[in-house]
């Protein structure tokens, strides 16, 4: 009878270098958009569309370097405006979600109201809100709306998320309510906060850009939205196309930024940022 052997050496799963892995994760995207963009530019030549019909990616670049002074006062513009919506957005979803951890009766007072804002359409509430407001500060509201409701959902679900062993034991020491805050609830909430912040970057500055464009303003101090909407009226496609283009890179960096910060804070401990191989 045939006893089972151990597997050989050769048989050992090799895993491959992180260098590589990094690598690979950064030059696929790349490729990705490269041929992406070659495409685009080959359906432009072969079928002689023009460019106030569809740009080529030549058309787009040049007119991104002619009208970048209009173009570079416009996205600090919007940039600002999402800087201001997203700070409102994380500073109330925070402090709110920690008085809801604190106060059942004002959570079960106040989320539902905080649903209904999140539920309703900004493109609705923007004309209103240019009525009662001065158009700079509508705009920001607007951009603290889309923003809000995910930083506040996010932070209530971590500080309820608390082991409830954890929260027995801090209970049956005497923790006062400001030390299994501090010591318990918030270092377990802090990775869905980050989650929550990385979803309102972005959404601040499609609240930005929908006010922006429901302001509809002319002037040095219009953001990237109220060129968008300017080129299509003049038939400026490769206009419209760059102002689209520093929008998306706008999104991107952001994200990337609240990224960068969500790792640099969990990385030590959490196991969304720890590697596969800890």
């Amino acid at each position: 009878m045939s006893s089972l052997q151990p597997p050989s050496l050769s048989a050992e799963i090799r895993v491959p270098d992180r260098r590589i892995l990094r690598l690979v994760r950064i030059l696929l995207p790349v490729v990705v958009l490269a041929v992406g963009v070659a495409g685009w530019d080959l359906v432009v030549r072969l079928n002689h569309i023009p460019p106030y019909v569809l740009p080529g990616p030549g058309a787009v670049a040049r007119t991104m370097v002619d009208d970048w002074p209009v173009l570079s006062r416009s996205l600090l513009t919007t940039l600002l405006t999402t800087l201001e919506g997203f700070v409102a957005a994380a500073v109330g979803g925070i402090v709110l979600a920690l008085l809801f951890n604190q106060s059942r009766w004002l959570e079960y007072s106040l989320f539902p109201y905080a649903v209904i804002l999140q539920v309703t359409p900004v493109i609705a509430i923007a004309p209103l809100l240019l009525i009662y407001l001065p158009q700079h500060t509508a705009v920001i509201v607007c951009a603290w709306i889309v923003g809000f409701f995910p930083v506040l959902s996010n932070t209530t679900l971590g500080l309820n998320s608390v082991d409830r062993n954890l929260a027995g034991l801090f209970q049956l020491y005497g923790a006062s309510r400001l030390q299994t805050l501090r010591y318990l609830k918030w270092p377990a909430a802090l990775p869905f906060i980050l989650g929550g912040l990385r979803i309102a970057g972005g959404l601040s500055l499609i609240g930005a850009v929908v006010a922006e464009i429901a302001a509809g303003s002319a002037g040095a101090g219009s953001g990237l939205a109220y060129r968008i909407a300017e080129s299509g009226y003049r038939l400026n496609i490769p206009r419209m196309f760059a102002a689209l283009l520093l929008l998306s890179a706008a999104g991107i960096v952001i994200y990337g930024l609240l990224a960068l910060l969500s790792h640099l804070l969990l990385r030590r401990w959490h196991e969304s940022a720890l590697g596969k191989e800890n």
